[in-house]
């Protein structure tokens, strides 16, 4: 098929591109939001296309995947065509309720231009959560292409990837963070972690060369030398760093919220929301490597089975059949 997607979420793109379609991505003059085009910092794959907005008309395509509730304002103003109506066309919602936790109305329940779109979520978390009417609903669990067993463990440190973790502050847990590096050394990876050393330092933690800002194959190269890895998040739908870093073989210490039960077993590690097991259990693996590296080859083990590329794929040709048939 042709598909006409726009670029949202670099790291679900990027398992998304790996099927066997033509992608299309709009493009805009500066490559802002609505057009991001191809990514510069992930290896996309040739048959995805950016297409400047401007072109797109003279474009034809077999569905459309939506990702926010204006792309369908932008389909119909670039290329004149109404999504489900003159084009088939799928929701994914990557998120979590922004609003009350259980009684968020999603916008496909709402928004004119979306009514009778099938909705895709990403977690059975949220697929319960969200307030979806009567539309009909999938779920396509997330995909990571295998990184290789790269796990040394060799830093005693934990390592956490929290993107804009200042702003984000209660719901990325970065308050939480910081209450764990009193205890352990944390490394923080991530856009705009550079932010996080100045507040830390008020409140007495120093985050000194622990913060880096690296691109995705960058991240995968050092993020097996740490001894653990730290999913400090409140409220997240599932984050695909930590399912990347436990195919890299890192045992997880994960609040227990939203997905992180499922996707982190007893084996895998420890998801808890009492912090002071959690300091237990990363003390435990700084003094006992062996155990960590136990954990971790159980965490490796899940993803792939659970989270396997070719799995994602294979559900996403079944959704993609459905809505074009």
């Amino acid at each position: 098929m042709r598909v006409l997607a726009w670029h949202v979420h670099g790291s679900w793109m990027t398992s998304f591109l790996s099927g066997p379609h033509d992608y299309v991505i709009p493009l805009t003059p500066d490559r802002d939001a609505d057009g991001r085009g191809r990514a510069l910092t992930w290896d996309w794959p040739a048959r995805a296309r950016e297409v400047p907005v401007a072109h797109l008309r003279g474009e034809p395509f077999d569905v459309v995947v939506l990702q926010r509730p204006h792309e369908a304002e932008l389909l119909e103003q670039w290329t004149g065509l109404r999504v489900g109506v003159d084009v088939p066309a799928v929701y994914v919602e990557h998120n979590t309720p922004t609003g009350t936790a259980v009684g968020t109305r999603h916008a496909v329940t709402f928004e004119s231009r979306l009514s009778g779109i099938p909705l895709v979520h990403v977690t059975y978390f949220n697929a319960m959560a969200w307030d979806c009417g009567d539309h009909e609903v999938f779920v396509v669990e997330h995909g990571v292409a295998d990184p290789g067993h790269r796990y040394t463990g060799a830093d005693p440190s934990l390592a956490a990837v929290v993107n804009e973790p200042v702003r984000r502050w209660r719901v990325a847990g970065t308050d939480l963070l910081l209450r764990v590096a009193r205890h352990v050394p944390v490394h923080v990876y991530g856009m705009q972690t550079a932010a996080l050393v100045g507040v830390a330092q008020e409140r007495g933690v120093d985050l000194t060369g622990r913060t880096h800002d690296l691109t995705q194959a960058e991240l995968h190269a050092v993020l097996g030398r740490h001894r653990a890895y730290l999913h400090p998040y409140r409220w997240t739908s599932l984050g695909l760093a930590m399912l990347e870093a436990m195919a890299l073989g890192l045992p997880v210490l994960a609040l227990s919220t939203t997905e992180a039960p499922e996707a982190v077993p007893p084996e895998a590690g420890v998801v808890s929301n009492d912090l002071a097991r959690l300091h237990a259990a990363a003390q435990e693996w700084l003094d006992d490597p062996a155990t960590a590296r136990r954990h971790g080859a159980a965490a490796r083990a899940h993803v792939l089975n659970r989270y396997s590329l070719d799995r994602f794929l294979d559900s996403w040709d079944h959704v993609l059949k459905e809505v074009t048939s």
